[in-house]
């Protein structure tokens, strides 16, 4: 019998309903995103987890799943762990992001990425790192961060696009909101939880979810090149904007349009106007011109191994979509 592989997805959408920091497209993008991934890229339902904070507008119902920290990390994961050879995995992360201060003693002026889960509980770019050096040899990792400061997400992989000097003219009618919350305020906020009166996040984070924070703050400095860059890998990262600028959250509420994530809904035009098999490359290169059309001043990345920036997205045949099969 032969084996198919298998093609799973983790999407993850967090628009923090009710609060200060309160995004409005993050679960419309992770939606159009699950029915492209069906109907294009050959996934099948049941192999993607949905992650959101909110019902999915239309459907009614609560979400089986929130997005905190702990959870998006155990439906990682879970997936990495169901990986063999040959099989596509994919990440959609639509939400907040941040940077935080590098723990590292070489970099002890930098700033490291991370992403904002529902409940602050930081996931952060050597999170991601781990994940990718569990992929089993054969396997891919893609994720698609449309957040803020998402440059840089999978620590030490390789920039193939990169940061960009050119400033983008605004032509949209309205102030987008970012999608990013700064350190002090995150700060402040888990500050808030704990009591304790401390300016280090990790200190913070390791009393308020223990065993479940960032291996950033639980893993100590001299264990840390467990987690270090070797060789080339199945990881890669195309990330909303560099890692020194924010992603924007499209509201056109007042011409009774959907709110989006801009690099999500530029990801969703690519591909719709290009049915073919795109490489990542190409898809990060293109989406940067749908944004500077659009007057938006954000720059996708791309992070990836050499052989990777050329390789078809989501492993897509160049010459016709992928029709959906049983796996």
């Amino acid at each position: 019998m032969t084996k198919v592989n298998k093609r799973l997805a983790v999407l993850v959408g967090c628009n923090y309903p009710k609060t200060q920091y309160e995004l409005h497209g993050c679960i419309n993008d992770v939606v159009a995103m699950r029915d492209v991934l069906v109907n294009r890229f050959g996934f099948e339902t049941r192999n993607i987890e949905l992650l959101m904070d909110a019902p999915v507008e239309g459907e009614g119902s609560s979400p089986a799943v929130l997005p905190t920290g702990a959870n998006i990390k155990a439906a990682l994961s879970k997936m990495v762990s169901q990986a063999e050879a040959g099989d596509v995995l994919f990440f959609h992360y639509s939400g907040h992001g941040t940077r935080i201060p590098s723990l590292k003693p070489a970099h002890i002026f930098r700033q490291d990425e991370a992403i904002v889960p529902s409940d602050f509980n930081l996931i952060t770019d050597m999170d991601f790192r781990q994940l990718v050096n569990r992929l089993p040899e054969g396997a891919s990792f893609t994720i698609l961060s449309d957040s803020c400061h998402s440059g840089g997400l999978i620590d030490k992989e390789k920039e193939q696009i990169g940061p960009s000097a050119y400033k983008t003219t605004p032509l949209i009618p309205y102030k987008p909101k970012t999608k990013s919350i700064p350190f002090e305020s995150i700060l402040q906020h888990l500050s808030s939880l704990t009591g304790i009166n401390s300016s280090d996040i990790g200190t913070h984070l390791l009393e308020s979810f223990g065993a479940n924070a960032s291996l950033k703050f639980l893993v100590p400095q001299l264990q840390s090149d467990l987690f270090e860059f070797l060789k080339a890998d199945e990881g890669i990262l195309l990330s909303g904007c560099q890692a020194n600028e924010t992603s924007a959250d499209m509201n056109p509420m007042e011409s009774g349009g959907k709110a989006y994530g801009a690099f999500s809904n530029a990801i969703q035009m690519v591909l719709k106007e290009n049915t073919g098999g795109l490489s990542n490359k190409q898809v990060v290169i293109k989406a940067r011109k749908v944004l500077e059309a659009q007057g938006i001043d954000q720059h996708p990345c791309l992070y990836c191994s050499d052989r990777n920036a050329d390789a078809p997205l989501l492993s897509q045949p160049e010459d016709k979509p992928i029709s959906v099969s049983a796996i």
